[in-house]
């Protein structure tokens, strides 16, 4: 059934498909970077994919474009499923720029900044792209291909901060595994 929606997406987007296949139940349509935000919001408000189950990149490192960003969306309406592709980037990893389905999806905030931290790729007008997973001063993209897995990070000196209060249910124990035995102990809790 969901063969249906390649070709659906094929007619209303000639010249932006680059390829579609189909696997094990698993339906791909490939398109051209500039087109992905408009076959993405198309997938949306006319074939009903209402979620974006994931959105992440993979890293084809000695091709160009080196990038794929894929995302699986899925119609909870219709029990469909489809993954959709974009290529981009060089093979030095530069130029890896895409639009940003954040607007149409809210899940991709999240999973647009993991890509972003993670393989570099830049999701053009995200609210917020800035890491999720690596602190800021961190440098490079550790999921690339390229990157060295032996490679120390700099030193980030110990960031004083004052006033901060844990709001109810937490206390100031709260994630401290050496306070909390204590702490509960000390309750009379078992």
């Amino acid at each position: 059934m969901a063969k249906a929606l390649l070709q659906l997406i094929k007619l209303e987007f000639p010249d932006a498909v680059l390829e579609t296949h189909s696997q094990h139940g698993d339906d791909t349509v490939v398109v051209e970077p500039g087109a992905w935000k408009a076959v993405a919001r198309f997938c949306k408000e006319q074939l009903a994919m209402e979620m974006l189950a994931d959105l992440t990149c993979v890293d084809f490192l000695h091709r160009e474009p080196r990038f794929d960003v894929v995302a699986h969306l899925h119609s909870l309406s219709k029990g469909q499923r489809l993954r959709l592709k974009a290529r981009v980037g060089d093979p030095e990893g530069e130029h890896a720029e895409i639009e940003s389905v954040s607007e149409l999806w809210g899940s991709a905030n999240w999973a647009e900044r993991e890509a972003w931290d993670m393989f570099g790729v830049v999701f053009t007008g995200h609210p917020d792209l800035r890491r999720i997973l690596t602190y800021p001063e961190f440098v490079g993209h550790a999921l690339r291909k390229d990157y060295p897995a032996d490679r120390i990070q700099p030193l980030v000196p110990y960031r004083e901060v004052d006033n901060i209060e844990k709001l109810p249910p937490f206390d100031q124990h709260e994630g401290m595994s050496f306070g909390r035995q204590t702490h509960l102990a000390s309750r009379g809790d078992d």
